[in-house]
Protein backbone atom coordinates (compact mmCIF):
# COMPACT_ATOMS: atom_id res chain seq x y z
CA UNK A 1 0.00 0.00 0.00
CA UNK A 2 1.34 3.62 -1.05
CA UNK A 3 2.58 5.50 2.16
CA UNK A 4 0.42 8.88 2.32
CA UNK A 5 0.56 11.83 4.56
CA UNK A 6 -1.24 11.51 7.50
CA UNK A 7 -2.96 13.92 9.73
CA UNK A 8 -3.46 13.43 12.88
CA UNK A 9 -5.04 14.37 16.39
CA UNK A 10 -5.96 18.38 16.95
CA UNK A 11 -3.95 20.47 19.10
CA UNK A 12 -5.48 21.94 22.20
CA UNK A 13 -7.02 25.72 21.52
CA UNK A 14 -6.49 24.79 17.50
CA UNK A 15 -10.15 23.09 17.45
CA UNK A 16 -12.59 23.65 14.37
CA UNK A 17 -17.02 23.38 15.49
CA UNK A 18 -17.71 20.30 13.91
CA UNK A 19 -20.99 21.55 13.48
CA UNK A 20 -20.08 24.97 11.39
CA UNK A 21 -17.72 22.68 9.05
CA UNK A 22 -20.35 20.48 8.10
CA UNK A 23 -23.18 23.24 7.56
CA UNK A 24 -20.59 25.17 5.37
CA UNK A 25 -19.08 22.64 3.77
CA UNK A 26 -22.78 20.92 3.09
CA UNK A 27 -23.91 24.04 1.43
CA UNK A 28 -21.18 23.63 -0.98
CA UNK A 29 -21.46 20.14 -2.07
CA UNK A 30 -24.62 18.46 -0.63
CA UNK A 31 -23.41 15.35 -2.19
CA UNK A 32 -21.11 14.77 1.13
CA UNK A 33 -22.69 12.02 2.90
CA UNK A 34 -21.77 11.60 7.05
CA UNK A 35 -20.74 13.74 9.83
CA UNK A 36 -16.99 14.62 8.82
CA UNK A 37 -13.97 13.44 10.85
CA UNK A 38 -11.68 16.46 11.19
CA UNK A 39 -8.05 16.06 11.81
CA UNK A 40 -5.08 18.18 11.90
CA UNK A 41 -1.76 18.00 9.64
CA UNK A 42 1.86 19.15 11.79
CA UNK A 43 3.11 22.14 11.68
CA UNK A 44 1.07 25.01 12.36
CA UNK A 45 3.39 28.00 13.09
CA UNK A 46 1.34 29.85 10.21
CA UNK A 47 -1.59 29.06 9.33
CA UNK A 48 -3.77 26.22 10.60
CA UNK A 49 -4.08 22.85 8.31
CA UNK A 50 -7.04 20.54 8.64
CA UNK A 51 -8.47 17.21 6.92
CA UNK A 52 -11.97 17.11 6.69
CA UNK A 53 -13.10 13.53 5.82
CA UNK A 54 -16.18 12.68 4.89
CA UNK A 55 -17.82 9.11 3.60
CA UNK A 56 -17.24 9.88 0.22
CA UNK A 57 -14.76 12.94 -0.41
CA UNK A 58 -11.63 14.53 1.51
CA UNK A 59 -11.11 18.51 1.84
CA UNK A 60 -8.55 20.20 3.26
CA UNK A 61 -9.15 23.51 5.38
CA UNK A 62 -7.12 25.92 5.74
CA UNK A 63 -7.65 28.82 8.88
CA UNK A 64 -5.38 31.55 10.56
CA UNK A 65 -3.73 30.82 13.81
CA UNK A 66 -5.10 30.94 17.12
CA UNK A 67 -4.41 34.61 19.17
CA UNK A 68 -3.39 37.99 18.30
CA UNK A 69 -1.68 38.00 15.05
CA UNK A 70 -0.30 41.06 12.56
CA UNK A 71 -2.86 43.13 11.02
CA UNK A 72 -1.45 42.13 7.73
CA UNK A 73 -0.67 38.77 8.86
CA UNK A 74 -2.14 35.63 7.48
CA UNK A 75 -5.00 36.74 4.56
CA UNK A 76 -6.90 34.17 4.04
CA UNK A 77 -8.26 35.57 1.20
CA UNK A 78 -5.33 36.82 -0.80
CA UNK A 79 -3.64 32.94 -0.78
CA UNK A 80 -7.26 31.43 -1.60
CA UNK A 81 -7.08 34.15 -4.80
CA UNK A 82 -3.52 33.45 -5.56
CA UNK A 83 -3.69 29.98 -5.84
CA UNK A 84 -7.07 29.87 -7.95
CA UNK A 85 -5.58 32.59 -10.33
CA UNK A 86 -2.13 30.23 -10.32
CA UNK A 87 -3.53 27.00 -10.94
CA UNK A 88 -4.06 26.86 -14.86
CA UNK A 89 -0.75 28.16 -15.11
CA UNK A 90 0.75 26.05 -12.68
CA UNK A 91 -0.85 22.89 -12.00
CA UNK A 92 1.07 21.62 -9.06
CA UNK A 93 -1.33 24.31 -6.59
CA UNK A 94 -4.40 22.75 -4.97
CA UNK A 95 -7.65 23.56 -6.46
CA UNK A 96 -9.13 26.20 -4.40
CA UNK A 97 -13.22 24.94 -3.75
CA UNK A 98 -14.39 27.81 -1.31
CA UNK A 99 -13.29 30.93 0.58
CA UNK A 100 -15.67 32.20 3.80
CA UNK A 101 -15.32 35.61 5.17
CA UNK A 102 -17.97 35.23 6.88
CA UNK A 103 -16.90 34.79 10.90
CA UNK A 104 -20.05 33.50 12.06
CA UNK A 105 -18.99 30.16 10.86
CA UNK A 106 -15.69 29.82 12.65
CA UNK A 107 -14.63 33.29 14.01
CA UNK A 108 -12.16 33.77 10.98
CA UNK A 109 -12.21 33.76 7.40
CA UNK A 110 -10.80 30.22 6.02
CA UNK A 111 -10.46 28.66 2.66
CA UNK A 112 -11.00 24.77 1.67
CA UNK A 113 -9.14 23.25 -1.32
CA UNK A 114 -8.91 19.91 -2.88
CA UNK A 115 -6.54 17.30 -1.34
CA UNK A 116 -3.67 15.91 -3.31
CA UNK A 117 -3.14 13.01 -1.48
CA UNK A 118 0.55 12.00 -1.31
CA UNK A 119 3.52 11.82 0.30
CA UNK A 120 4.72 14.99 2.36
CA UNK A 121 9.09 15.54 3.27
CA UNK A 122 8.98 16.82 6.26
CA UNK A 123 12.17 16.42 9.09
CA UNK A 124 13.07 13.15 7.79
CA UNK A 125 11.30 11.47 4.97
CA UNK A 126 8.16 9.21 5.98
CA UNK A 127 8.86 6.07 7.37
CA UNK A 128 8.81 3.07 5.46
CA UNK A 129 10.43 5.09 1.91
CA UNK A 130 13.81 4.45 1.50
CA UNK A 131 15.88 5.93 -1.55
CA UNK A 132 18.72 5.31 -2.46
CA UNK A 133 21.41 8.00 -2.72
CA UNK A 134 20.64 8.48 -6.89
CA UNK A 135 16.70 8.42 -6.16
CA UNK A 136 17.43 10.88 -3.48
CA UNK A 137 19.48 13.31 -5.37
CA UNK A 138 16.36 12.97 -8.61
CA UNK A 139 14.28 13.84 -5.70
CA UNK A 140 15.96 16.98 -4.73
CA UNK A 141 16.30 17.94 -8.35
CA UNK A 142 12.45 17.90 -8.82
CA UNK A 143 12.19 19.96 -6.20
CA UNK A 144 14.46 22.79 -7.16
CA UNK A 145 12.88 22.16 -10.64
CA UNK A 146 9.66 23.10 -9.17
CA UNK A 147 11.17 26.38 -7.70
CA UNK A 148 12.53 27.13 -11.10
CA UNK A 149 9.39 25.97 -13.17
CA UNK A 150 7.45 28.82 -10.81
CA UNK A 151 9.75 31.74 -11.88
CA UNK A 152 9.10 31.08 -15.30
CA UNK A 153 5.13 31.56 -15.26
CA UNK A 154 3.87 34.01 -17.23
CA UNK A 155 2.24 35.94 -13.81
CA UNK A 156 0.59 38.66 -15.95
CA UNK A 157 -1.02 36.15 -17.92
CA UNK A 158 -1.88 34.83 -14.71
CA UNK A 159 -3.77 37.76 -14.04
CA UNK A 160 -1.54 38.42 -10.88
CA UNK A 161 -0.42 41.99 -11.89
CA UNK A 162 -2.13 43.12 -8.53
CA UNK A 163 -0.06 40.87 -6.46
CA UNK A 164 3.21 42.92 -5.49
CA UNK A 165 4.83 46.21 -6.31
CA UNK A 166 7.62 44.16 -8.62
CA UNK A 167 10.49 46.47 -8.94
CA UNK A 168 12.45 48.19 -5.71
CA UNK A 169 11.45 44.65 -3.83
CA UNK A 170 15.02 44.55 -2.12
CA UNK A 171 14.43 47.79 -0.72
CA UNK A 172 11.06 47.10 0.62
CA UNK A 173 12.46 43.85 2.36
CA UNK A 174 15.39 44.96 3.73
CA UNK A 175 13.81 47.95 5.29
CA UNK A 176 10.13 45.64 6.08
CA UNK A 177 12.23 43.19 7.96
CA UNK A 178 14.40 45.11 9.53
CA UNK A 179 10.69 47.49 10.97
CA UNK A 180 9.18 43.55 12.16
CA UNK A 181 12.35 42.95 13.39
CA UNK A 182 12.63 45.68 15.81
CA UNK A 183 8.91 45.23 16.43
CA UNK A 184 9.08 41.52 17.36
CA UNK A 185 12.34 41.53 19.46
CA UNK A 186 12.31 40.98 23.04
CA UNK A 187 14.46 41.32 25.92
CA UNK A 188 16.11 38.29 25.91
CA UNK A 189 16.55 38.58 21.93
CA UNK A 190 19.85 40.12 20.42
CA UNK A 191 19.55 43.25 18.43
CA UNK A 192 20.46 42.14 15.08
CA UNK A 193 21.65 45.43 14.22
CA UNK A 194 25.19 45.12 12.43
CA UNK A 195 23.27 42.51 10.19
CA UNK A 196 20.65 44.86 9.60
CA UNK A 197 23.12 47.42 8.59
CA UNK A 198 25.36 45.32 6.52
CA UNK A 199 22.37 44.16 4.59
CA UNK A 200 21.35 47.48 3.65
CA UNK A 201 24.32 48.95 2.84
CA UNK A 202 25.38 45.61 0.53
CA UNK A 203 22.35 45.38 -1.24
CA UNK A 204 22.75 44.85 -5.27
CA UNK A 205 21.89 48.07 -7.00
CA UNK A 206 18.45 46.87 -8.56
CA UNK A 207 16.37 43.99 -7.90
CA UNK A 208 18.07 40.77 -10.92
CA UNK A 209 14.28 40.66 -12.61
CA UNK A 210 10.82 40.07 -11.43
CA UNK A 211 8.61 37.10 -10.88
CA UNK A 212 6.54 35.40 -9.39
CA UNK A 213 7.68 34.21 -5.75
CA UNK A 214 6.69 31.49 -3.11
CA UNK A 215 8.61 32.77 -0.70
CA UNK A 216 8.23 29.70 1.36
CA UNK A 217 9.57 26.82 -0.66
CA UNK A 218 10.48 24.14 1.44
CA UNK A 219 10.23 20.24 0.94
CA UNK A 220 8.04 20.28 3.44
CA UNK A 221 5.16 22.86 1.26
CA UNK A 222 5.88 20.27 -1.79
CA UNK A 223 3.65 16.96 -2.22
CA UNK A 224 5.40 13.46 -3.56
CA UNK A 225 3.57 10.88 -5.84
CA UNK A 226 3.05 7.85 -3.68
CA UNK A 227 3.27 5.03 -6.07
CA UNK A 228 6.67 7.71 -7.49
CA UNK A 229 7.97 9.31 -4.75
CA UNK A 230 10.74 10.88 -6.33
CA UNK A 231 7.85 13.17 -8.37
CA UNK A 232 6.55 16.33 -7.26
CA UNK A 233 2.58 15.91 -7.70
CA UNK A 234 1.56 19.10 -5.28
CA UNK A 235 2.92 22.80 -3.91
CA UNK A 236 1.55 23.88 -0.77
CA UNK A 237 1.50 27.03 1.65
CA UNK A 238 0.96 30.27 -0.93
CA UNK A 239 0.39 32.61 2.33
CA UNK A 240 3.53 34.56 1.63
CA UNK A 241 3.76 34.10 -2.69
CA UNK A 242 4.27 37.61 -3.96
CA UNK A 243 5.66 39.21 -7.61
CA UNK A 244 9.75 39.67 -6.42
CA UNK A 245 13.46 39.26 -6.95
CA UNK A 246 13.44 35.14 -7.92
CA UNK A 247 17.49 35.39 -5.79
CA UNK A 248 15.75 36.32 -3.09
CA UNK A 249 13.21 33.60 -2.93
CA UNK A 250 16.25 30.87 -3.53
CA UNK A 251 18.00 32.87 -0.78
CA UNK A 252 14.89 32.33 1.56
CA UNK A 253 14.72 29.05 0.42
CA UNK A 254 18.30 28.24 1.97
CA UNK A 255 17.68 29.34 4.64
CA UNK A 256 16.00 26.52 5.77
CA UNK A 257 18.83 23.89 3.64
CA UNK A 258 20.96 22.60 6.42
CA UNK A 259 23.18 19.98 4.92
CA UNK A 260 25.36 17.20 6.14
CA UNK A 261 28.44 18.74 7.21
CA UNK A 262 26.37 22.01 9.51
CA UNK A 263 27.64 22.56 12.81
CA UNK A 264 24.99 20.40 15.53
CA UNK A 265 22.99 23.19 16.52
CA UNK A 266 22.06 23.94 12.75
CA UNK A 267 21.43 20.27 12.42
CA UNK A 268 19.01 20.38 15.54
CA UNK A 269 17.00 23.13 13.64
CA UNK A 270 16.83 21.15 10.50
CA UNK A 271 13.04 20.64 9.10
CA UNK A 272 13.62 19.17 5.89
CA UNK A 273 16.11 16.13 4.89
CA UNK A 274 18.54 17.79 3.18
CA UNK A 275 21.24 16.41 5.12
CA UNK A 276 20.87 12.70 3.37
CA UNK A 277 23.07 11.33 0.86
CA UNK A 278 22.47 12.25 -2.70
CA UNK A 279 21.34 15.66 -1.43
CA UNK A 280 22.93 18.97 -3.18
CA UNK A 281 24.85 21.67 -0.90
CA UNK A 282 23.78 25.07 -0.72
CA UNK A 283 26.44 25.31 -3.38
CA UNK A 284 25.09 22.92 -5.70
CA UNK A 285 21.94 24.23 -5.18
CA UNK A 286 23.09 27.69 -5.87
CA UNK A 287 24.81 26.07 -9.18
CA UNK A 288 22.36 24.12 -10.67
CA UNK A 289 19.50 26.73 -10.14
CA UNK A 290 21.83 29.14 -12.44
CA UNK A 291 22.95 26.30 -14.66
CA UNK A 292 19.39 25.92 -15.46
CA UNK A 293 18.03 29.77 -15.71
CA UNK A 294 21.00 31.33 -17.09
CA UNK A 295 20.50 34.18 -14.20
CA UNK A 296 23.59 35.74 -13.58
CA UNK A 297 24.69 35.35 -9.65
CA UNK A 298 27.84 37.20 -9.00
CA UNK A 299 27.70 36.50 -5.38
CA UNK A 300 25.18 35.07 -3.59
CA UNK A 301 26.27 36.06 0.20
CA UNK A 302 23.48 39.13 0.87
CA UNK A 303 20.94 36.77 -0.78
CA UNK A 304 22.25 33.82 1.72
CA UNK A 305 21.99 36.38 4.51
CA UNK A 306 18.74 37.78 4.01
CA UNK A 307 17.33 34.62 3.95
CA UNK A 308 18.51 33.65 7.02
CA UNK A 309 17.69 37.33 8.96
CA UNK A 310 14.40 36.73 7.53
CA UNK A 311 14.07 33.76 8.83
CA UNK A 312 15.13 34.78 12.19
CA UNK A 313 12.54 37.55 12.42
CA UNK A 314 9.36 35.12 11.04
CA UNK A 315 11.26 32.95 14.70
CA UNK A 316 10.61 35.92 16.80
CA UNK A 317 7.67 37.27 15.47
CA UNK A 318 6.35 33.77 16.32
CA UNK A 319 8.15 33.67 20.36
CA UNK A 320 6.34 37.67 20.61
CA UNK A 321 3.55 36.02 20.48
CA UNK A 322 4.03 32.80 23.06
CA UNK A 323 6.52 35.75 25.46
CA UNK A 324 3.59 37.96 25.40
CA UNK A 325 1.16 34.95 26.23
CA UNK A 326 -0.93 35.75 22.68
CA UNK A 327 -0.22 31.94 21.93
CA UNK A 328 0.06 29.30 24.49
CA UNK A 329 1.79 26.38 22.35
CA UNK A 330 4.51 25.04 24.46
CA UNK A 331 6.38 24.42 21.00
CA UNK A 332 7.96 28.13 21.04
CA UNK A 333 9.04 28.50 24.29
CA UNK A 334 12.96 28.40 22.67
CA UNK A 335 12.17 29.95 19.36
CA UNK A 336 14.09 33.12 20.84
CA UNK A 337 17.83 30.52 20.74
CA UNK A 338 17.17 29.67 17.35
CA UNK A 339 16.72 33.69 16.96
CA UNK A 340 19.97 34.34 18.79
CA UNK A 341 21.54 31.37 17.10
CA UNK A 342 20.79 32.96 13.31
CA UNK A 343 22.41 36.28 14.05
CA UNK A 344 25.55 34.04 15.08
CA UNK A 345 25.01 32.99 11.48
CA UNK A 346 24.82 35.74 9.54
CA UNK A 347 27.54 37.40 11.06
CA UNK A 348 30.19 34.51 10.27
CA UNK A 349 29.04 34.50 6.92
CA UNK A 350 29.65 38.30 6.76
CA UNK A 351 32.96 37.67 8.59
CA UNK A 352 33.63 35.37 5.48
CA UNK A 353 32.73 37.95 2.87
CA UNK A 354 35.24 40.42 4.05
CA UNK A 355 38.26 37.57 4.01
Amino acid sequence: MPLIDESGPIRIGEELDIHSVDGFLKRLDPSLLGVPAITQFPGGASNLTYLVRYDNRELILRRPPQGHKAKSAHDMGREARIMGALKAHYPYVPAVLAFCDDASFLGCEFYVMERIRGLIPRQDLPEGLDLSTADTRQLCLNVIDKLIELHQVDWKAAGLESLGKGDGYMQRQISGWSDRYRMARTDNAVDFESVMAWLAAHMPAQDSTTCLIHNDFRFDNVVLDPEHPTKVIGVLDWEMATLGDPLMDLGNSLAYWVQADDDATYLRMRRQPTHLPGMLTRREVIDYYVARTGRRVDDMTFYLIHGLFRLAVIVQQIYYRYHHGQTTNPAFKGFVHITNYLEQRCLKLIAESKA
